[in-house]
This record gives C-alpha cells, sequence and structure tokens, in this order.
C-alpha cells in the first residue's frame, strides 16, 4: 500500500499565521500561564528574574498551544492539560538556556540572551531549576504514561544536543545523521506536545501515534525552515544574528546540500568555513552566493513542505473542525516563515 502525501493547505496563501491556534486556546492558555507563574517563584530572586527573562520574551509558545490544540481537537474537557503544557514549556525553556550557554549566544528573539546578562553558571543553573519544576508537574499529573512520554523526550533532546555538538564543525555529517539530530533536539518535544494529549483524553494508541507524527513532522519542518532562514534572512526576522550556523560551524542542512554539489573549490571553502577559518561578512557573502546556487537553500524548504504535508496527512483520521483547521495552519505558519 502506498501512502499519499496531499498538498500542503494553506501554503499558497500569502499570510498563514499562528491566529487561529492562538485564538483556539486562548483561554487555556491564560490558565497555562498562570501555572508557569506560579511555579517560577522561589525564594532566590534571580531564579524568576533570569527565568522570567526568557519567558517574557516575545516567543510564540508554539509547544503548550500544540498540547492544548490537541486536547481541543480531542474534544478533552478536563484540566490537567494546563498543567502538562506548562511542563512542556519548561522544558523548553530549560534547553533554550542550556543552548545558550554551549552556543554562545548573545540574542535570542531580538533582546540579550541570559547567558549574556547573568552569566553562564547562573543560566545553566536555573534551566536545571526549570527541569525539576517541569518533573514535578509530571508527577503531580499521575499518569507514568505522560511521565514516560515526557521523561523520554527530555532525555531525546540532550541526545540530540549532544550530537548536535559533536557533529558542529564535521563538514563530513551526511544528511541522514543531520535529520536524526533534528528529529531528537526539536520534534522530540513537539511530538511529545501533542501526543500527551491523547493520553490525558483516554484515548487509543492510534490517535496517540498519530498526535506523535503530527507533532514530529511539524518539528522537522519547523527546523529545518530555521535552517534556511539562517541563510536567507535578517535579524529582524530571525531574532538573533544573520548567519549565527555559520560562524559557528553548525552543519546545517543547507551547508550539507552546497557541499554535496559544489566542485572541488567550494568544497575547501565550505570545510575552512565550517572549521572556523572562513567567518567573515565577505565569506558569509560568498557563503550565500554559493547556497543559491545549489539551490540549497530552496531544497532545505521542499523538504520543510514535505514533512509539513506529512504532519498535515497525520491529522487525516481526525473529524473537521476548529482545532484541526488552527493545527493544519500552524504548518503552513511554520514553512510560510521561510517566504
Amino acid at each position: 500500500m502506498t501512502a499519499t502525501v496531499h498538498p500542503l493547505p494553506g501554503q499558497n496563501r500569502p499570510d498563514p499565521s499562528l491566529d487561529p491556534l492562538v485564538a483556539l486556546v486562548a483561554a487555556d492558555m491564560n490558565l497555562v500561564n498562570r501555572v508557569i507563574l506560579d511555579r517560577m517563584k522561589s525564594e532566590v530572586p534571580l531564579i524568576p528574574e533570569l527565568a522570567g527573562h526568557l519567558i517574557a520574551g516575545g516567543g510564540k509558545r508554539m509547544r503548550p498551544m500544540l498540547t492544548l490544540a490537541s486536547a481541543a481537537l480531542l474534544g478533552y474537557q478536563g484540566t490537567r492539560h494546563h498543567k502538562l503544557a506548562a511542563t512542556v514549556e519548561f522544558i523548553h525553556t530549560a534547553t533554550l538556556l542550556h543552548d545558550d550557554v554551549v552556543d554562545g549566544s548573545g540574542m535570542r528573539r531580538g533582546r540579550r540572551t541570559a547567558n549574556v546578562i547573568w552569566g553562564n553558571p547562573a543560566t545553566v543553573l536555573v534551566g536545571d531549576f526549570l527541569f525539576s519544576r517541569s518533573f514535578e508537574l509530571m508527577v503531580e499529573d499521575g499518569s507514568l504514561r505522560v511521565l514516560r512520554i515526557l521523561s523520554n523526550a527530555s532525555a531525546v533532546i540532550s541526545e540530540g544536543e549532544v550530537a548536535q555538538l559533536t557533529a558542529q564543525r564535521r563538514i563530513e555529517t551526511d544528511e541522514q545523521r543531520y535529520l536524526h539530530i533534528i528529529d531528537a533536539k526539536t520534534a522530540a518535544l513537539f511530538a511529545a506536545a501533542c501526543r500527551i494529549a491523547a493520553v490525558v483524553a483516554e484515548r487509543d494508541e492510534a490517535d496517540e501515534l498519530a498526535l506523535d507524527a503530527y507533532g514530529r513532522n511539524l518539528g522537522i519542518a519547523f527546523q529545518l525552515v530555521d535552517d534556511a532562514i539562517d541563510y536567507a534572512s535578517d535579524q529582524a526576522v530571525m531574532g538573533k544574528d544573520a548567519g549565527d550556523d555559520f560562524r559557528d560551524g553548525k552543519v546545517t542542512l543547507p551547508v550539507i546540500l552546497a557541499y554535496a554539489r559544489g566542485d572541488e573549490s567550494d568544497r575547501r571553502f565550505w570545510k575552512d568555513a565550517m572549521e572556523g577559518h572562513r567567518t567573515s561578512d565577505a565569506d558569509l557573502d560568498h557563503a550565500r552566493k554559493l547556497l543559491e546556487r545549489t539551490g540549497a537553500v530552496q531544497d532545505t524548504v521542499a523538504r520543510a513542505r514535505h514533512y509539513g504535508r506529512r504532519a498535515v496527512d497525520a491529522l487525516g483520521r481526525f473529524p473537521d473542525g476548529r482545532a484541526k483547521a488552527a493545527l493544519v495552519e500552524a504548518v503552513a505558519f511554520a514553512v510560510a516563515r521561510a517566504y
């Protein structure tokens, strides 16, 4: 039996957005935000100050919104998903704090990163605090299955970050390995955020797996677009310095494709660049020219669109309605960020 991959709804519209998703879960997100603010409290003032800096930084809160929207898709009428959505956000925020330290990042969402303001030790420790809070919330939910899904996702994310670190500056990284890395470091939390809704709604494993597939494919598409816009956009679009991946020696899919398609001179340039020997603005401009000539950015976006279609297909078993439409448009939004 051959699987059919349908066109991505909304891909031809000029302005797909998260507005339908935001509107769908607005009331629930208010309750989630209350949980977040309550669980960030600490007798150590630096903890809520530092964590609040990142949480208040204008992020889309896409992952907790996916938990809430998935619950709405299943017609769930309870309240367990509020704490679990907060759990998802704490896991995500903790990983961002740790990532910024590992990457030496100076900007996130157009603001200075916590590690620049408070230093690396405090940033790492507050990230640990948020991980601890997330596990408290998981235990309070009382479901071993939820605990298993979210704790496994946390472990997989860490494995993905380590795998990315070991692949850094290694131009021989291939597409298969890179997809494995982003499946772990990015898509795993998208998948878990959606899947736990099926557990609290007491749906069968088929629904769990469908929501897992939706979140996982959306997460891969989301990361691939991030890879593309690092070379194709500016700080106003990205919320960080353009070309950060290039200067950090991150071998992302556009680089992998351009390296594979280039001539000997191109390959020498990419090897030198990823090893940290070609990092000037002129080198970044040259990298962009090579990416344009080889179609590497366009093909990265094409792959993102493919995973977006797979995400939409995974929702096929669920009834049409406002929640499903919002989840479908979230996919279109994730891919449209590249344009």
